[in-house]
């Protein structure tokens, strides 16, 4: 894949990226620009939108920046594996870092669910969408995660479709080899490597709230059609710690970690 330039600041900006197009800068990205990262007309970022790609973009403005014009291409865009990270919502900072986490280890959709023991009664879709970004922007991500509105856990079981495998990591399951699990998935045919994606019908991996799911709500995700019950090994996590060694799992055996 194109290298990517780490020493540019890169910028999300919602507008059309296309050679000599130029872009207005809303208040909040000129001050990051012009007062965090003190830079003036003349100098070069990347900007990007989810949709077209890298852009080489040179800032514009007078006393202060107030718009790019875009120059180059740096990057086609891409596409992320079909993945749903289907969460209990945590409060406040341990929310943002579980949602920054997933979207660094690919995820192509956010979907929180409200459990029982769910310990966020609100959830603030506009924050994780902030934070969606700001990883992006960070880690030279081009396409932007979905976040979808908070569902409690048995509607969203019912309008998810049948064919999608369902990865339900649950404390209670018995210690297996979690390779194993995911590698006998991948042979059954819901690997998402490679650009050969497009058409399988995706995966979702669930992880419930740190009071554990309630009886009867196991019993519903065990009625699932497609579904693969994964310990997480020995010890008990943190929902947020469950996240990343969830995703890395599944992105090493069945998602994009393993090319090709």
């Amino acid at each position: 894949m194109p290298s990517i330039n780490f020493r540019s600041p890169r910028l999300f900006v919602d507008a059309a990226l296309a050679q000599d197009a130029r872009v207005q800068l809303d208040r909040d990205q000129a001050n990051y620009l012009g007062n965090v990262l003190r830079l003036a007309a003349g100098a070069e970022i990347l900007a990007f939108n989810g949709r077209d790609g890298e852009w080489q973009a040179a800032i514009e403005g007078r006393k202060r920046p107030d718009g790019l014009v875009i120059l180059q291409q740096a990057r086609p865009q891409d596409t992320l594996a079909d993945l749903t990270y289907v969460f209990a919502p945590l409060k406040h900072a341990r929310l943002d870092y579980m949602v920054q986490k997933a979207i660094e280890m690919g995820a192509a959709t956010l979907q929180p669910v409200l459990t029982r023991f769910t310990q966020a009664s609100r959830v603030n879709t506009e924050r994780m969408r902030a934070n969606v970004v700001e990883a992006a922007e960070q880690c030279g991500i081009l396409s932007i995660a979905a976040v979808a509105e908070p569902l409690a856990l048995d509607r969203y079981l019912d309008q998810r479709p049948a064919g999608r495998l369902l990865i339900f990591c649950d404390e209670a399951a018995e210690v297996h080899d979690p390779l194993r699990s995911l590698q006998q998935a991948r042979d059954a045919g819901h690997d998402q490597r490679g650009p050969g994606h497009q058409g399988r019908p995706g995966i979702d991996v669930l992880i419930g709230p740190e009071g554990g799911f309630a009886e009867e709500e196991r019993a519903l995700l065990l009625r699932q059609p497609k579904i693969l019950r994964l310990a997480l090994g020995p010890r008990i996590m943190r929902a947020d710690t469950a996240a990343v060694a969830a995703l890395a799992l599944v992105q090493t055996v069945l998602g994009d970690w393993g090319g090709g």
